[in-house]
């Protein structure tokens, strides 16, 4: 099995389609454009958190701390953030309550950082009323969200591509639900599966790719907590993960059933043939004598 570590949660459960080994095959929908959300039935326009965020990113920097803790909070209520967002939301919710003293709301406004981006590490600019708090809950132990994800050896175009995924730990119990993003290599278009999330071992399986040479089907996940804000972000779109696909070129035609039916029949036609013209068929000549008087 090829195995890939990475620092989140994420369980899938396959639902829909036709059943095969290891569950039924999910139904794929077009994946959402860009500023946009799947709300559990249609892609909706994810809404002016970021905007409200950029505020808060600008206040702060102008040290108007209030101001920022004011839109930071709004940011976090007004629409789904992605990924990269939802990591600077933590940010700078942890440098804003640093910079007034409020330790207790820092770590953890940077705890929470760090359960989204375990490898963040803060601008060395920055005062050290911030940086000092952060490295205090850095290097702190903690459980890590953590999953595997694992495929067979051996896929090939044309068979379904099963998933199997095993929950580590998700110590934030923050996913709610997930996507799993894939296309086959060279197609413009993601298409996309939507999952709810619950711990312990699951199985998705993907619908097969349809090709005429070996390609491989490209992948990337993404998770989201209660409000639709993404809390796991494993692989990309830039930088997918890949489950390499044979091609097995079909048979030639006589090594197929039907071509081997077809050469049978026609040699069991021959042989019938030959016994009637060995056996039963009347001889072109007759054999005798004549006697003329």
């Amino acid at each position: 099995m090829t195995s890939i570590r990475a620092l989140a949660l994420l369980s899938i459960a396959a639902c829909g389609g036709s059943a095969v080994r290891g569950g039924s095959v999910v139904t794929l929908r077009a994946a959402c454009p860009a500023h946009h959300y799947w709300n559990g039935s249609a892609c909706a326009a994810a809404g002016d958190a970021p905007a409200k965020l950029d505020a808060g990113k600008r206040a702060l920097a102008e040290f108007k701390v209030d101001v920022a803790r004011q839109a930071l909070d709004d940011a976090e209520h007004a629409g789904p953030l992605d990924h990269d967002a939802n990591v600077t939301l933590w940010e700078q919710r942890g440098i804003a309550a640093a910079y007034v003293d409020d330790e207790p709301t820092a770590i953890a406004a940077f705890d929470m950082l760090l359960a989204l981006d375990p490898g963040h590490l803060l601008s060395y600019k920055l005062s050290p009323k911030a940086t000092l708090v952060f490295e205090k809950v850095r290097t702190q132990d903690r459980a890590v969200p953590a999953l595997d994800v694992n495929w067979p050896h051996g896929s090939k175009v044309g068979d379904p591509v099963a998933l199997d995924l095993e929950v580590v730990a998700d110590p934030k119990q923050f996913m709610r639900r997930a996507t799993v993003f894939v296309r086959a290599r060279g197609d413009g278009a993601w298409r996309a599966t939507d999952l709810v999330l619950h711990p312990g071992d699951q199985h998705v399986v993907l619908p097969p790719v349809v090709a005429t040479k070996p390609t491989s089907l490209e992948l990337y996940l993404r998770a989201y907590d209660e409000h639709d804000n993404e809390v796991l972000a494993w692989a990309d779109a830039a930088r997918p993960r890949e489950i390499p696909l044979r091609y097995d070129p079909p048979p030639p035609w006589y090594r197929t059933w039907w071509g081997i039916t077809l050469v049978g029949s026609a040699v069991a036609l021959g042989v019938g043939i030959t016994v009637y013209e060995l056996t039963v068929a009347p001889p072109d000549t007759i054999s005798g004598t004549a006697t003329v008087k």
